[in-house]
Order: structure tokens, then sequence, then C-alpha cells
């Protein structure tokens, strides 16, 4: 049997915006968008895309998942994506950390890494 990762999916109280923050910080599109969820990626054969579904409440506590990216430039990503709505959150991971913790506009917290060659960087 063979399996693959489809998407991600992120509760969102706003869809139309979290899923906007996403396709600009990912350069990708809108693929489709229904009261039952929006869903973005590079293209529609292109996996995994990010499913935004939509939920009552707001987000409350720390992600159990997120997302990392992994720019050719980490400093002037994180300027990019903070031009783009996010902002810069603690959860714990000290100053001598490689990695920057930024969250959406709805708070769910991301990365931006160093520049990465593998999977195991």
């Amino acid at each position: 049997m063979a399996v693959s990762l489809h998407h991600i999916v992120v509760d969102a109280h706003d869809l139309p915006a979290l899923a906007g923050f996403w396709c600009r910080v990912l350069d990708w599109r809108v693929l489709c968008e229904a009261d039952e969820g929006i869903v973005i990626g590079a293209h529609e054969h292109a996996a995994p895309g990010l499913c935004f579904v939509p939920v009552s409440e707001r987000k409350t506590v720390k992600n159990r998942l997120h997302i990392d990216l992994a720019p050719d430039d980490q400093a002037a990503e994180v300027d990019r994506v903070l031009a783009l709505g996010a902002r810069r959150v603690d959860v714990g991971q000290g100053d001598d950390a490689t990695w920057v913790v930024l969250a959406d506009p709805e708070g769910n917290e991301f990365c931006v890494l160093r520049p990465q060659e593998s999977l195991v960087d």
C-alpha cells in the first residue's frame, strides 16, 4: 500500500485572510474555495497543499504541529514575512536557536530556518 502526504489542515477563524497570508508567504495560489474550506498549493498536482477549515474558536495554546520554512536568506525571509503580517513569538526557543519563531495572523507558530541542504540538516 502506498501513501503520500496530501494536505496539512489548519483550523482557521478567518479562512480567506489566513489562506491569503500563506499564499503570499509561499507564493502559492488558492486552488479551491468553499464553505467547508480553502485549499492552497503551488498547483493542483503538487502535494502537499494547505487546507484551511473553519472553526469558531480562536487559537489559545501552542501548536502541536508547525511548519518550517527553509529560505535562501533567513534574515531577508523573516523581514519579508513580518511585513506580510507575521509576528515574532517566544515558545522557549532560547537565544542560541538557529531558527526564528514567528506566528501567522491567527497565532499559529512556524519557524524560519537557516538555509537547508537536506531534510536532516
